[in-house]
């Protein structure tokens, strides 16, 4: 179906195709991201100061031609910036910070990994449109594993230990006293990992159905020096063994679940008579209408491939998504058989949400 000539606004659809030609960009640089930060060539020009792609390329050990070209592409993006009568190219120390820091809370090209993988998994998301079954976790492409690691670690590691645990009802002093937690959907592991750095005196339990993700988890607990006080295991959210836990955590995967009631169910028999679980999700406004903005555009896209498929590839299959909202998800807590709930603390990503028996 063809649209009329004549229904077309000029100007609206010259905006459009400046927003789909800004896209295409942003979509093609996702691959050159994960060069350049595989290949160090971030690292490589932070804090180097001006250099040619010829400098670039000897410090990387790297074919000139294709450095000359990636910086050019990093250029036209606003990634890198050109001194024309020089011929060289700089990495803006803002740009380093969130190109080249693994530690900076704004490092980002895990994001791009997880683009990446989601971009080879097209095809089975493709077929799922069409049959309506999900696509599970473990089904992804591994870039996904990795990637999630890396994006939201920067993000764990500067806010959960100074602002998210703090924010809770008196978890922080269990914690520093020496208390129990379970860390569900814990993924590779660097949200365990992080608080049991953070508190020496506690033992930390770490759950995820996805077997290679808790084999990783095992090895970085051994590297990190904290492998004699967490423990990784591999279960289902609804069959995660142990009681008694003092903390229950659950990080940016609630609504990846298929049976969130059910898991809510379990974590409130696992808890001790005052245990607090945690709830960490994507942030959203609980009308849908307010999410349509730039972070809410990623979350939503990352709902649409990741976290409804693979809900609806599990038993129930409620399929909450990335944007569920605060009062869809009081809702899923109450009905687990909790009867306190309240938002203890929100970053512009997340909603920090504390549920109690």
């Amino acid at each position: 179906m063809s649209t009329p000539t004549s229904a077309v606004d000029p100007a609206k659809l010259q905006d459009f195709l400046g927003k789909a030609v800004g896209d295409m960009g942003a979509a093609m640089n996702t691959a050159l991201i994960i060069i350049g930060e595989r290949l160090g060539l971030y690292k490589a020009l932070a804090g180097a100061g001006p250099l040619t792609p010829a400098e670039l390329a000897a410090r990387t050990g790297t074919a000139e031609r294709y450095v000359r070209e990636w910086l050019c592409a990093q250029a036209a993006g606003g990634y890198v910036t050109y001194d024309a009568a020089a011929k060289t190219f700089t990495l803006p120390p803002e740009q380093a910070l969130a190109l080249a820091d693994e530690s900076s809370p704004c490092y980002l090209p895990g994001a791009f990994q997880i683009a990446s993988a989601l971009i080879h998994d097209e095809p089975k998301l493709r077929a799922a449109f069409q049959s309506g079954k999900g696509v599970g976790w473990h089904e992804h492409d591994h870039n996904l594993f990795e990637g999630t690691e890396r994006f939201f670690r920067p993000n764990y590691a500067a806010n959960l230990v100074s602002s998210w645990i703090p924010a809770l009802d008196g978890v922080l002093e269990k914690m520093q006293r020496g208390a129990k937690i379970a860390d569900v959907g814990c993924g590779h592991g660097a949200s365990t990992i992080l608080m049991a750095q953070a508190f020496p005196n506690s033992r930390f339990d770490g759950f995820d159905y996805h077997e290679p993700s808790i084999l990783w988890a095992r090895r970085a607990a051994e590297a990190a020096g904290v492998g004699d006080r967490v423990t990784f295991t591999a279960a289902a959210s609804k069959e995660y063994p142990g009681t008694g836990f003092d903390l229950v955590a659950f990080f940016d995967c609630l609504h990846d679940m298929g049976d969130p009631i059910g898991a809510a169910a379990h974590v409130l028999d696992s808890l001790a008579p005052e245990g607090t679980w945690m709830v960490v999700e994507p942030f959203a406004h609980n009308c849908v209408e307010q999410n349509f903005n730039p972070v809410g555009r990623v979350f939503f896209c990352a709902s649409t491939m990741i976290c409804t498929p693979a809900s609806l590839a599990q038993e129930v299959g409620l399929a909450l998504g990335a944007q569920a909202g605060e009062d869809l998800l009081e809702q899923v807590v109450r009905k687990g058989g909790f009867t306190r709930f309240r938002r203890a603390t929100e970053t512009p990503f997340n909603l920090v949400l504390e549920a109690r028996p």
